[in-house]
């Protein structure tokens, strides 16, 4: 997170809770609102399949309920980031993940 907030990103929420389901990182940037699921695994490969259909959709349903419920935040676009954490603590971030349909 505090990489984030060193990269500019203003954070809205950390384990925003809904009954959808916990999205780990609400930010915003220049306009763009990401929502971010933080996922530790061995390598990368292993963290995307992680992110399941059942997964990607769990999570765009938890945003959806955020902004309904957060009306104050305002941004242009919106993308669903996944940050890796592997074991060596490297972080690796692959943005626009996923898209909601």
């Amino acid at each position: 997170m505090e990489r984030m907030r060193s990269e500019g990103w203003t954070i809205l929420a950390q384990r925003a809770r809904t009954t959808w389901g916990e999205i780990d990182i609400v930010a915003i940037r220049d306009g763009m609102l990401v929502f971010t699921e933080v996922k530790a695994r061995p390598s990368i490969m292993q963290a995307g399949d992680a992110i399941s259909h059942r997964t990607m959709q769990r999570l765009m349903n938890a945003a959806q309920a955020l902004c309904m419920l957060n009306t104050g935040w305002t941004y242009d676009e919106m993308r669903f980031d996944v940050v890796v954490v592997l074991p060596d603590g490297d972080l690796h971030r692959i943005e626009d993940a996923f898209r909601m349909e």
